[in-house]
């Protein structure tokens, strides 16, 4: 599975380890998110991550 960082504050989404503070489970595709999932370091949407 692919990482994903965030153009705006460098956060990386690691889909081995998820979102847990935001629901999100370990294992679950950058695709798989919610569309209303956002960076939890700077608020920022899916559409501001590009692939690492």
């Amino acid at each position: 599975m692919d990482k994903y960082v965030c153009k705006l504050c460098g956060y990386l989404y690691d889909p081995e380890v998820g979102d847990p503070d935001s629901g999100i489970a370990p294992g679950t595709p950058f695709e798989a998110l919610p569309d209303d999932w956002h960076c939890p370091m700077c608020g920022v949407g899916k559409d501001q991550f590009e692939k690492a």
